[in-house]
């Protein structure tokens, strides 16, 4: 009875969404934008093998990441084939040098202003990252024979197209920012993991005839993955803060109290630590692919298997250990430095608030820090058997042919979950009734 009164709420809710004329153009743009980035997918680059091209991406992990950072651009090679992952990568960049560096911390402090700054500069290092993983990307494809050899011209042609697309997607991105609902980047992405279902789904079927037992199991871990995710990814715990508030009436100054409380997420990290853990993991299989030889195997052949991703038991178990380490790792590394961007107890102090119980200043802080780290311990738990799901229901169901993309899931969760707030919002300022209850 409760599912039958909900579907026509969700039903009204986005009928009024598209009722509202700007609220509707928000909806439409962001699609139009969404199009026209699975265009410019298609788009190639000269001088690739197709089959070739998308026999090695099967074959690599990070690739296939990468992959789907791009939207499936990548596994096509066209000019949009790195996506927005140097965009990504300057601004973990930037947020990682800006508590180093007193001149960047200085921007960042000089509120509105000081936040376009660091926008700008990150944009400004996205361009040489972009030509310099563009051309990587070039060369490992042409070492493994999956691209023709290029002559000067035609290969400054290529990092050259594969930059401006880059640059472009950012753009397209910030126009949804800007115009559209959502974060624009996150959407760009998840345009890119919404369009892969379809090949997902076709793997379903085909898997199901082999094994159908195994595909049922593989799928009930999906969905459990996926209830697991979202719990984690909206859970936090509510640190209650007191106001102290001065008014004057009468000629008299009265002190009034308000209290609200500040949200520390359980995962402030996000996929980071994982986009970090398997670049990692992919370096030393990276290395050896350059030094592989089958006539006379040796030391980098059994480098290059110990970090296969699609090994089984027991040479899996180096590979997934490593990377659960370093997920949990990373995770503790990277919230803290978020955390400590954050200043929260300065802030705190700043505006007359207090934690009930606690006293202003270093006692705050070390409070706080304590809190963040019990919160940490479960986040990066919780990432690190999200990062080894896969090799998990390998295991468990036996299908080789599927894989949970857990990184997938993560990113397309955060993303839905953070546009429909979004809308939630529009629509009550508008005194509708959004999709969230």
């Amino acid at each position: 009875m409760q599912q039958k009164e909900g579907q026509p709420r969700l039903i009204q809710a986005m009928r009024d969404a598209f009722s509202l004329p700007d609220l509707r153009q928000r909806l439409l743009f962001t699609l139009g934008i969404l199009v026209a980035f699975r265009f410019l997918v298609h788009v190639p680059l000269p001088g690739v093998d197709p089959e070739a091209l998308r026999e090695f991406f099967d074959q690599n992990a990070l690739l296939g990441m990468l992959n789907l950072f791009s939207g499936g651009a990548m596994k096509n090679f066209s000019v949009a084939a790195m996506g927005v992952y140097p965009y990504i990568t300057s601004s973990i960049i930037m947020q990682l040098l800006v508590p180093v560096i007193p001149s960047l911390q200085a921007i960042s402090q000089q509120g509105e202003a000081g936040q376009r700054k660091i926008n700008r500069i990150t944009h400004l290092l996205t361009v040489p990252l972009a030509a310099l993983q563009g051309y990587s990307q070039l060369a490992l494809l042409t070492s493994q024979n999956v691209i023709a050899r290029p002559d000067g011209l035609t290969t400054a042609t290529i990092i050259l197209s594969m930059t401006a697309g880059t640059i472009f997607l950012v753009w397209m991105g910030e126009l949804i920012t800007e115009r559209g609902i959502g974060n624009g980047i996150s959407i760009i992405i998840f345009g890119g993991i919404v369009a892969s279902l379809a090949e997902s789904a076709g793997r379903i079927g085909l898997a199901f005839q082999d094994n159908p037992i195994g595909t049922i199991v593989f799928a009930i871990l999906g969905a459990a993955t996926l209830v697991v995710i979202v719990l984690f990814i909206e859970a936090h715990r509510r640190i209650p803060v007191q106001y102290a508030k001065s008014t004057f009436r009468g000629g008299r100054m009265y002190r009034q109290s308000g209290s609200t409380y500040v949200p520390l997420r359980v995962n402030t990290a996000g996929m980071i630590p994982l986009i970090f853990a398997i670049a990692m993991m992919q370096v030393p299989r990276l290395v050896a692919s350059y030094f592989v030889n089958p006539q006379a195997p040796g030391f980098w052949d059994g480098v290059y298997r110990a970090f296969d991703p699609a090994a089984g038991l027991p040479g899996g178990l180096l590979y997934w250990g490593l990377y659960f380490l370093l997920v949990f790792g990373f995770t503790f590394f990277y919230t803290m430095v978020i955390f400590e961007q954050m200043s929260l107890p300065k802030t705190l102090q700043q505006q007359g608030g207090f934690i009930p119980g606690v006293r202003p200043g270093k006692s705050t802080a070390d409070y706080l820090n304590a809190v963040i780290r019990r919160l940490t311990f479960g986040g990066a738990t919780f990432l690190a058997l999200v990062a080894i799901t896969p090799f998990v229901a390998r295991l468990v169901t036996g299908v080789t042919m599927l894989e949970i993309s857990s990184t997938a899931i993560l990113i397309a969760v955060g993303v839905a979950l953070d546009t429909m707030k979004q809308l939630e919002s529009q629509l009550t300022m508008r005194r509708y009734d959004g999709f969230l209850k």
